[in-house]
């Protein structure tokens, strides 16, 4: 049985970038409850199916709601592209028909029309979101005179978590990409990091794109779609605990988890293990 009282707003990523997510929402909106949960034994999600992308998604998101949360953002690019649509259709009306569950793709989509004056913008991303086109889909339905153009980054994730963002060695890797998505399209002014981890590659990112091409880093806009949500729904705003809290949750080793998080958050957390699945 789910609780009705006021609890934390989840957020949920397969690793550590949803805590760029989490930070852009704290700076916005400080004043609630938070519940982080990184399911770092199991990442990545990118290379894997999306029936297997659901199933763990679906996982996380019934234990956040088990834990108190009535809304959970799935912090997590490859999670709202294979399993958003499946849960909020499928699982939420089972579970409960007043709880809700948001993915960062269409805030991200719904801002790009201001963001490009050539109607030409790239999304780099991981390959699974790159496959599923969930990008060109949300921005095609907003504004069909808009062409996009995805290229998969695989080795970027890596590069963050394993601490190398800043080793020469990364270079390659990015202007590698860059390169290959402006061959791509020459005309493209606005680049969406479609990956959480990618913003910890901005200072690289920035030094290979060529001069007046925009990056659309998802943080402050999934914040501000948030905030603009709850404004609009403030019969979920109220069940939105405001104790300016925030509890993180990993799948993995905490130790781990808290050396990870410092590099996202530039602080020092308190982690718990638990088990999904």
């Amino acid at each position: 049985m789910l609780s009705n009282s006021p609890g934390p707003i989840g957020i949920f990523d397969s690793g550590y970038g949803g805590l760029t997510i989490l930070h852009g929402i704290r700076q916005l909106l400080p004043q609630y409850d938070y519940l982080y949960l990184g399911d770092n034994a199991r990442a990545p999600y990118g290379p894997r199916s999306f029936d297997v992308v659901y199933e763990f998604t679906r996982q996380a998101v019934l234990r956040l709601f088990e834990m108190g949360c009535h809304l959970v953002i799935l912090g997590c690019n490859t999670a709202s592209a294979k399993a958003l649509r499946t849960i909020q259709q499928n699982d939420l009306p089972k579970w409960d028909p007043t709880r809700r569950v948001l993915g960062i793709i269409r805030p991200t989509a719904e801002i790009i029309g201001d963001l490009t004056d050539s109607r030409h913008v790239g999304v780099l991303a991981t390959e699974g979101t790159i496959k599923s086109e969930s990008y060109n889909l949300e921005i095609q339905k907003l504004y069909p005179d808009i062409q996009v153009s995805g290229v998969a980054c695989p080795f970027w994730v890596p590069l963050v978590e394993y601490n190398e963002a800043d080793s020469p060695g990364a270079d390659y890797f990015v202007k590698k990409r860059i390169d290959e998505i402006m061959r791509k399209d020459p005309d493209i002014d606005a680049i969406i990091l479609g990956c959480t981890h990618y913003p910890l590659l901005m200072p690289k990112i920035l030094k290979y794109l060529p001069t007046g091409v925009r990056v659309v880093s998802q943080g402050e806009y999934v914040a501000e779609s948030l905030k603009s949500y709850l404004e609009r729904h403030p019969q979920i705003e109220k069940r939105c605990a405001q104790g300016a809290g925030v509890h993180y949750l990993t799948t993995e080793n905490p130790d781990k988890f808290k050396e990870s998080a410092r590099l996202f958050l530039h602080e020092d957390v308190e982690v718990e293990n638990i088990t999904l699945g």
